[in-house]
């Protein structure tokens, strides 16, 4: 039989990665990634230029052997979600990607509040304040700084928008990665003219925002110039793809109610399918689209597994031996309390944050015991979101992890222990990049069977691991009900220190 496989191209923030997919023997038959540098600035600023995208992407499809490439099907691509991609009319970006964990655009976000009547009448307007990390204050923030630039703008896309435009000629948008952007009313899924208008009283966004898809449509398919450039071959259609965490909702099985999904990746994102609209009144809960005609509600902390590449790399620590350094260290740490804000952070809403550290003693600082309380608070931020999720309504029966922490076996525990659940992770372990191959599998067999839903591929190409199943040690919850309340009163301690930026 001959082979055939679907695509997942996943554009992180730290690299990019491809996954081939076989999806008849069912097998990741191979994979390939490329590292991303993050240019960043003491105010706050994260960039990255596309040209490193794309010649990233280039490098994945090299490591590809032709054979394995040449039985490409189908193509989803995952992509971080926010980033501003401006284009001219060449088609050209006119200033390299503010991301997602940029905080440099506080200024800019607070004007659009003022402008539109404040944070509170934004959930009403779109369901979500306009946070620092969104794309609203980065147009905001371009047409301050650089308006010449700004005035040669006319196309706004997100980062997967622009890999799908490389690959295809078309520029669209699917409505869960536009959520993100803090201007579409994610109830009545169209963008928000008064908030547009916040953005910018003499310019009409909207022309430049380009259509919407259907996340069960193709877009287009790779041409000639694509086939020479990257060596995939030309005429394969392209599927929507959408927001990381939108396809790693796919990826985990998450398009149906009953599961919650955690994502360890730079940033840490706990998310649940809805099919109704859950917009949460303080804010705490991003209230997004999924990509699956549904919607994701989703908490997310800036500073996850981001945290331990920066602690670990300060204390000489290597990847291999991280675990180990871990599990020799104490059950809370010692009674230290990180608060693991490097690059600020967006819960608590804290973009001017920075790390902190809190009960180091001359018997409980060493290496572990830091190393280890990064983790721990990097849970405790998200076992906040839980409570949060939970107050509004949504929960799950199972904990489903992804990302690069939960390869971790150490990780895995401490967050089984800090949740009181038992965790799971799938087997296909590059959660975002899998559920776009998924996405694009789908919308490809749908050609033959119209009637086919989601959850019957995912359920059917999805296969838990059991080696990596958790289940939590009862014997310490107690000392991480301590360590989540000393988190909190630490949250509580910044929160005044932190509140604006410092002279």
């Amino acid at each position: 039989m001959t082979m055939e496989t679907v695509l997942g191209i996943d554009l992180g923030t730290q690299s990019i990665k491809l996954v081939f997919y076989d999806y008849r023997s069912k097998q990741i038959v191979s994979q390939s990634s490329a590292p991303l540098k993050v240019m960043r600035r003491d105010d706050g600023t994260a960039e990255q230029r596309i040209e490193d995208w794309l010649e990233g992407l280039k490098i994945c499809c090299e490591q590809i052997p032709k054979e394995v490439r040449a039985t490409v099907t189908a193509i989803g691509v995952a992509g971080q979600q926010h980033g501003l991609v401006a284009l001219n009319e060449q088609n050209c970006p006119i200033y390299p990607v503010k991301l997602w964990c940029d905080t440099s655009t506080q200024l800019e976000a607070d004007e659009i509040h003022r402008a539109c009547g404040g944070a509170d009448k934004a959930i009403d307007l779109a369901g979500n304040p306009v946070l620092v990390g969104y794309t609203a204050p980065k147009i905001r923030w371009l047409k301050n700084n650089i308006p010449e630039l700004y005035a040669t703008m006319r196309h706004i896309l997100l980062p997967h928008d622009y890999i799908n435009y490389v690959l295809t000629g078309q520029k669209v948008m699917e409505y869960g990665d536009a959520s993100g952007t803090g201007m579409l009313n994610i109830s009545k899924r169209e963008w928000s003219s008064d908030l547009l208008n916040a953005i910018d009283p003499d310019l009409k966004l909207e022309k430049y925002l380009p259509p919407f898809v259907k996340s069960d449509k193709f877009i287009g398919m790779t041409d000639r110039e694509v086939s020479i450039e990257y060596g995939i071959p030309e005429g394969i259609p392209v599927s929507t793809g959408g927001g990381d965490n939108m396809m790693a909702a796919i990826g985990t099985g998450n398009v149906v109610s009953g599961r919650l999904t955690m994502s360890l990746g730079s940033s840490g994102t706990l998310f649940a399918f809805s099919d109704k609209a859950i917009i949460d009144p303080s804010g705490n809960v991003a209230a997004f689209c999924s990509s699956t005609d549904g919607w994701l509600p989703l908490m997310c902390t800036m500073n996850c597994t981001l945290g331990t590449e920066i602690l670990r790399a300060a204390l000489s620590v290597n990847l291999k031996d991280f675990d180990e350094v871990i599990a020799k260290s104490e059950v809370g740490s010692g009674g230290i309390t990180t608060l693991p804000f490097f690059n600020g952070e967006r819960t608590p809403n804290l973009p001017h944050a920075k790390g902190c550290v809190f009960g180091l003693t001359s018997e409980n600082t060493n290496t572990g015991n830091l190393l280890r309380s990064q983790i721990e608070s990097a849970a405790y931020g998200l076992k906040f979101g839980l409570n949060e999720l939970m107050n509004l309504g949504v929960s799950g029966e199972k904990l489903i992890l992804t990302g690069g922490g939960s390869k971790s076996a150490m990780w895995r525990q401490i967050v089984s222990d800090v949740f009181e659940v038992e965790i799971a992770v799938m087997q296909q372990k590059e959660g975002a990049a899998f559920g776009a191959a998924l996405q694009a599998l789908w919308v490809l067999l749908k050609e033959n069977d119209p009637d086919l839903e989601l959850a019957s591929v995912t359920s059917e190409h999805l296969t838990e691991d059991p080696s990596a199943s958790t289940s939590p040690n009862k014997n310490n919850f107690s000392a991480y009900r301590d360590g989540y309340q000393r988190y909190g009163e630490a949250v509580e301690i910044v929160m005044d220190l932190y509140s604006k930026p410092a002279d």
